[in-house]
């Protein structure tokens, strides 16, 4: 019996995510080139649950790049208003649009001069017709059976703030790099703040051939680490050229037999590197402009001290260009 309850609550949540996708429109895309275009901060504001959520979408607009702030309606009518000016973008969030605290900021608001937006359960509300732009974030049902408690609308505010980050996040082309920038503390901030020395693979770890050795070899060395490329070097391991996946499919659409070719007829020359002492993050920043998952690690003199894969930066899976 719990477990069908448990399933059941899931079910309408699920429901009623993909009813808010079905009723999205044109006004989710003005709301987006508003903030994106705007010289000041995202101000959310709500209050009880909507309030909670409210405080969380600030949390991830701030995360991803979009500065943001959350603005108390009740706070605000006793000096907080203060902090809005008429660059910012307003938005506010209620379920029933009913809500007194919130609709009495409303004037205010306006004579400030920034435009107000609100995600709203009923769009036809005096929230909704007091605001310059309306996302309709209503459910069918909530989950609670009483039908009282926030639960399914709580869920669908959640991921329409998930979805303006996101839109947002890719509008302005943040980066994993940036990411550590606004997460010093996190893991992966901490992980992109070492040096390239201390993750990067070394020895015979590094799939690797010389000068004047077949595409037989190559394909040996990128199949026995599996990292989808391998490097060619001329005497003392300097590094001339890196042998792809991508350029083993590139080759093999002008060439049936490419086992017995020599590397360097296949290999692009003059990889992309870094050196031992380049942090995680300056190494994540080449790979994303250039769209690779491999960096050669070199010295001074071109000499391979390594090779860095992507996953050792942000661990397996966790990553994926976005035009890829």
């Amino acid at each position: 019996m719990v477990l069908k309850q448990a399933k059941e609550v899931l079910q309408i949540e699920a429901e009623g995510i993909l009813g808010v996708i079905d009723r999205l429109d044109n006004n989710f895309v003005k709301m987006v080139d508003l903030i994106y275009a705007s010289k000041g901060r995202v101000i959310l504001t709500g209050i009880g649950k909507s309030g909670i959520v409210a405080r969380k979408i600030v949390a991830t607009l701030n995360s991803t790049g979009t500065p943001s702030i959350f603005l108390h309606p009740v706070e605000a009518m006793h000096g907080d208003l203060g902090m809005v000016s008429a660059d910012d973008v307003v938005i506010a969030l209620s379920n029933s649009g009913e809500t007194d605290e919130l609709n009495m900021l409303i004037p205010s608001i306006k004579r400030i001069g920034c435009p107000f937006i609100a995600f709203a359960g009923h769009v036809d509300s005096t929230l909704g017709r007091q605001s310059d732009i309306v996302i309709d974030v209503s459910v069918e049902r909530e989950a609670c059976p009483l039908g009282l408690a926030p639960t399914a609308s709580t869920t669908a505010f959640l991921a329409v703030g998930d979805a303006l980050a996101v839109t947002l996040l890719r509008k302005q082309g943040f980066k994993s790099s940036d990411f550590k920038k606004f997460h010093p503390g996190g893991s992966l901030g901490q992980h992109l703040s070492v040096k390239v020395q201390e993750i990067m693979l070394t020895g015979k770890k590094v799939p690797m051939v010389s000068m004047g050795q077949t595409m037989r070899h190559a394909i040996q060395e990128i199949n026995r680490m599996q990292l989808g490329a391998a490097l060619v070097v001329e005497r003392d391991n300097i590094l001339v050229g890196i042998v792809t996946d991508g350029d083993i499919r590139r080759c093999l659409t002008a060439h049936e037999h490419i086992y017995d070719l020599p590397v360097e007829e296949i290999m692009t020359r003059d990889p992309r590197t870094a050196e031992p002492d380049s942090l995680a993050s300056q190494a994540l920043g080449i790979m994303e402009k250039h769209q690779i998952t491999v960096l050669p690690i070199v010295n001074p003199v071109q000499k391979v001290r390594g090779l860095l894969h992507l996953h050792d930066i942000l661990g397996k899976g966790a990553f994926r260009f976005n035009d890829v």
